[in-house]
């Protein structure tokens, strides 16, 4: 027989998973965007994912499963908070630095191949840096006059300052919008409390030529009943924006952007392209290694 005290860390020892904290896309340590990554998550149900990812606090939170569809090395769920995404940049990163640092081996060298919900995506390894091939965006085209005008409010800006709006939804939901300078993106004091409901707005603007970033982009965005957020560097906003920039003729590859520095970070989004594909690169960290007791 076992007592109560054998069988309480027997029940302890079970619902151990191994974590990691990640720091992604930060040009030095802890300058990025912080992901949690659960490995082992099998047994979790939807409720458990959820309840961890809002205690976590951060952006973004991901699960790793064992992968369904051939090819991929893992399966991934990616919450925000409590919203479920189909695919978000920083996240794959994150995870794929995760598990390549628990002990995964690619079954392709040099490439880690995720799955999730938005399909299959590759990620390129280089060093303590990892590109991911940008998804093609489930909405593009431009934004509708009554968006713009909420969208403006929001902002706090006069359409002189908006050069141009378009949907960047490639998973997240993102709307883009590219204003006149880098400057005019970093003084933005956005207020979205006239506008409730679900926002995911993001925010572009032009460095000077031969700075060392060609853009600057900060992402704001909204969970349930929360003020307006603003996350600290987003991969998937800057695939979608690369490819909106890239074909017109606004961007040519390679080039770097900035993020976080308004919020004190150094964001550096490393955008490149070969053939048909975007690549969205960054350092990936590990930050923290331990136990999620789940």
């Amino acid at each position: 027989m076992h007592d109560d005290a054998t069988l309480n860390a027997f029940e302890y020892s079970a619902r151990m998973r191994r974590f990691r904290q990640v720091d992604v896309f930060g040009e030095e340590s802890c300058t990025g965007n912080p992901v949690a990554v659960v490995l082992d998550a099998e047994g979790l149900d939807d409720e458990a994912l959820r309840r961890f990812s809002v205690w976590s606090n951060l952006s973004e939170c991901t699960f790793v499963f064992p992968p369904t569809m051939p090819g991929a090395d893992y399966r991934v769920r990616i919450f925000s908070l409590n919203t479920e995404l189909a695919f978000a940049g920083h996240p794959t990163l994150g995870t794929a630095r995760a598990w390549l640092d628990a002990g995964g081996v690619p079954a392709t060298p040099g490439v880690v191949v995720q799955e999730c919900d938005a399909g299959l995506v590759p990620v390129r390894l280089g060093g303590d840096r990892l590109a991911f091939s940008a998804p093609a965006r489930l909405r593009s085209g431009p934004v509708d006059s009554d968006l713009l005008t909420a969208l403006l409010e929001i902002l706090g800006i006069g359409r002189e300052h908006v050069v141009d709006a378009e949907w960047l939804d490639n998973g997240p939901g993102w709307v883009g919008l590219l204003l006149d300078h880098a400057d005019t993106v970093l003084k933005l004091r956005p207020d979205a409390s006239a506008h409730p409901g679900r926002w995911d707005i993001g925010v572009i603007g032009a460095h000077d030529p031969g700075s060392e970033a060609a853009f600057e982009l900060r992402a704001f965005f909204t969970e349930g009943e929360d003020p307006l957020r603003e996350d600290p560097v987003t991969g998937s906003l800057n695939a979608a924006a690369a490819e909106w920039l890239i074909a017109s003729g606004r961007a040519e590859t390679p080039y770097v952007a900035a993020q976080g520095t308004a919020m004190e970070r150094r964001g550096r989004i490393h955008v490149s392209s070969d053939q048909d594909k975007i690549w969205i690169g960054g350092r990936a960290e590990i930050i923290l290694s331990g136990s999620a007791v789940l």
